[in-house]
Parts: C-alpha cells; sequence; structure tokens
C-alpha cells in the first residue's frame, strides 16, 4: 500500500515534522488529559454536569491507548482533540436537555430493524436504500456529529449543520481522497451507530481512526448495557421533534455486542448480512491503514490486517453463540447474502421486506431502483483495490479458522 503520509500536503507534512521535533513538549501543547479536555467543554458550553460517571474510565482508557498505542501525528493529535472535545460537548447538552425536557424519555423506540454484519458486506449500501423508504426513520451523519439543538421536521433538509458537516468531511476527501473509494460518507448520508456510542467512549470508532490496542482488546469484552440505554435516548432526542415509525440502524460493532443489544431492545428485528471473511479482512484492513494514515506518523497494514481479522472471528463466534442460544426467534432474523444483495440490491430489499410483513411500495422501490440507475451508489462506492499478499494473512489458516462460520451460512469463498 502507498504510504498516503508522504502525498498529505506540504504544510500538514511541514507541522508534523516540526511537531515531531518538540517531542513531549509538543504533546503538551496539544494536550489529550481527559480532565484539562472536560474542562474546556464545560467552558464551551457553560455546562458542568456530565450525568453518569461510566464513561470516565473509557475516556481515560483511550486517551491513554492513544498517547501510548496511535503514534500520533500533530494532525493526528489535533484531530483525536477536536473529536474529544466535540463528543464531550455533546455529552454534556445531552444530559442538559434530558433534564429540562424529560418528556423525551417517554418517546417510544419500537421494533427496531437493526442490520447487523461484518464491515464490507453491503450494509451501507443497504442503509442508504432503506433510507429512502419514508416509512424508516435513519440517523444521518449531521444530526449525529451536531445534535442541539435536536432536529425538527421542517428544517430536516435544509438545516445549517448539512453544509458543516459536508465542509468538514470535504476536508478529509481532500487530504485523502483514496479513502472516497473505499467508504462513502456526506452530511445527509446515514450514520453507523459506533457514532452515537462514542459519546460514551465505547466505540470501534476510535480504532478505526488510530491504532488503538489496549482500547480495542478491551472494549470487545465490554459489558455495553449502559451504552445501549444511552443510545435509546439518543433515538429518542433524535426523534423528538422529528417522530419516526420505525428506526433502521446499523453498525459492525453490532456482531460483539448482539447480547447487550437484544436485552435493551428486546422486540429488534435483525438483517444479518454474510459474506467471505477472509474477503471483508483484506478490505476493512486496507481501508483501516488507509484511514489511519492521516493521523499516525507509522502505520502496519498488515497489522491492522491480521487484528481485523482477529475481530471478525470473534464477532462471528459470538453471533454464532447469539443463535445458538435462540437470543433472537426465528421471525425476527434474516439472512442475506452479499452476492445476492449486489446482484439485484432491490430484490434482495423486496424479500426482506417480505419476510418481516413490511410493504414495499412501488414508489420506492422505483425510488431505489434509480438511485442505482443514477449511477449515485456506485459513485459513492468505486473501486478499492487490496490483495492477500501485502495482508500478512495465511490464507490456509484463516480458511480454517472461519470454515465453523462459513458452514453454517453457507458462505461461498470468494477469489482473492
Amino acid at each position: 500500500m502507498q504510504d498516503q503520509s508522504n502525498t498529505l500536503p506540504l504544510p500538514i507534512r511541514v507541522f508534523n515534522n516540526c511537531f515531531a521535533i518538540l517531542g513531549s513538549f509538543g504533546n503538551k501543547l496539544i494536550s489529550l488529559e481527559p480532565a484539562p479536555l472536560m474542562q474546556k467543554a464545560s467552558q464551551n458550553t457553560g455546562l458542568s454536569d456530565y450525568g453518569s460517571d461510566y464513561f470516565r474510565a473509557p475516556l481515560e482508557l483511550l486517551c491513554d491507548s492513544l498517547e501510548q498505542d496511535a503514534q500520533l501525528s500533530a494532525l493526528g493529535r489535533v484531530m483525536a482533540r477536536g473529536e474529544i472535545l466535540r463528543l464531550l460537548s455533546n455529552r454534556l447538552q445531552f444530559v442538559d436537555l434530558f433534564k429540562q425536557h424529560p418528556q423525551i424519555a417517554e418517546q417510544q423506540v419500537i421494533a427496531p430493524l437493526f442490520i447487523l454484519g461484518m464491515p464490507r458486506t453491503g450494509t451501507t449500501s443497504m442503509h442508504e436504500l432503506v433510507a429512502l423508504d419514508p416509512q424508516f426513520r435513519v440517523p444521518l451523519s449531521w444530526e449525529v456529529a451536531y445534535p442541539f439543538p435536536p432536529p425538527q421536521r421542517e428544517t430536516y433538509e435544509t438545516d445549517p449543520r448539512i453544509a458543516r458537516v459536508d465542509n468538514d468531511l470535504r476536508k478529509i476527501d481532500n487530504l485523502l481522497p483514496d479513502f472516497r473509494n473505499m467508504h462513502p460518507m456526506g452530511a445527509t448520508l446515514p450514520q453507523e451507530c459506533v457514532a452515537l456510542f462514542s459519546h460514551d467512549f465505547v466505540s470501534m470508532i476510535f480504532d478505526v481512526q488510530f491504532c488503538l490496542d489496549r482500547y480495542q482488546a478491551w472494549l470487545i469484552k465490554e459489558d455495553m448495557a449502559e451504552v445501549f440505554k444511552n443510545h435509546r435516548r439518543w433515538l429518542q432526542l433524535l426523534q423528538w421533534k422529528f417522530p419516526a415509525k420505525t428506526w433502521v440502524l446499523k453498525s459492525p460493532q453490532y456482531l460483539w455486542n448482539i447480547e447487550d443489544m437484544v436485552r435493551e431492545y428486546p422486540d429488534a428485528r435483525v438483517i444479518q448480512t454474510h459474506r467471505d471473511p477472509i474477503k471483508v479482512a483484506l478490505s476493512i484492513g486496507n481501508l483501516t491503514a488507509t484511514l489511519r494514515t492521516l493521523g499516525s506518523s507509522h502505520v502496519d497494514l498488515k497489522k491492522a490486517t491480521r487484528s481485523y481479522a482477529d475481530l471478525l472471528h470473534y464477532g462471528t463466534v459470538k453471533t454464532m453463540e447469539a443463535r445458538d442460544k435462540h437470543l433472537l426467534g426465528d421471525d425476527r432474523i434474516i439472512d442475506v447474502q452479499f452476492a445476492e444483495f449486489r446482484k439485484s440490491p432491490v430484490v434482495a430489499l423486496r424479500r426482506i421486506y417480505d419476510f418481516f410483513d413490511l410493504s414495499l411500495s412501488s414508489e420506492t422501490a422505483t425510488r431505489m431502483q434509480q438511485f442505482l440507475d443514477g449511477g449515485e451508489e456506485s459513485e459513492r462506492h468505486g473501486k478499492h483495490s487490496y490483495n492477500l499478499d501485502d495482508s500478512g494473512l495465511n490464507l490456509e489458516e484463516q480458511r480454517q479458522r472461519f470454515r465453523p462460520y462459513q458452514e453454517t451460512f453457507n458462505i461461498p469463498s470468494e477469489k482473492l
């Protein structure tokens, strides 16, 4: 994989190099200490109540892992600091809003649809298409990034925060143009629930951006009961002034936390997508390594790919165990193969709708097909190149490791 850090704009490279010379003094200038960050967020918002103390330990661990594991560049430190401050500010406003308007907690979130699957298995495309159906509500990137004041139906498509988020994302595109071919981003595109989880600092999104070995090892085994309770509260807040009949949500993190999800949403309905897990590991490893070059001085593609192969194996085992325990009734989960969905997305969606006794109107089906025919979907999912030789994975070893999962769900092996 090309070293993307050498293709960053010259001013960024100069900034990173000068910062590296400063050593530990530079780190103090762009501090990632939790306490000062919390104080800064309080100053920015004029608020001081963070609610439950649960988030404090994950925040401490995240900041420590950023310092010790991520090999942050100057830009990386600026990015991490800015993101943590945004999340802390959102959390303060979240707690304050529920104190001012406790009736928000009376909002009903009924039988949400969860798209559960490994990354790179069509979940993003599926989420985009379902978002075209007016009977569903999906969290959009702009309202998740800047949820205050809560979105309103009357201004939902014209809110100035849309332009703000598109501008933020455009900066990433300019710095890292290859990433656009790997993962679509846009203010009015559906957002994954990892962005909501991040307000408790319990989210896989951080390890995708930065190599965080210790944080990620802790994360996958963490009980997320409180995180999912807050997840429901975030949905209640988002639908307060823009009501939702049925939420459609997605995140690969559900693979590792399906029991926590079902505990909070016992009426959940699940679409589980499947694809050759080794193909997925190659793709997500390459995507992650590419994104990490934006904020780290050194990125190891082989390490990233091995790590995600491990995470995928852990997640597939967890979901198979959940199925064996019958945590979800057979009438509440449907399996969809990646090849089936990519061959004819609308046909696959019609099968999903029928399974859950949902109505797919002819108008919505036409809108979905026009979206596909118009090239919008393909433009957002451009070519993404990766190969087995660069990954460091042993194919025979990985095939043996994932055989139970592939055999259980009849998942064909793809050409690598």
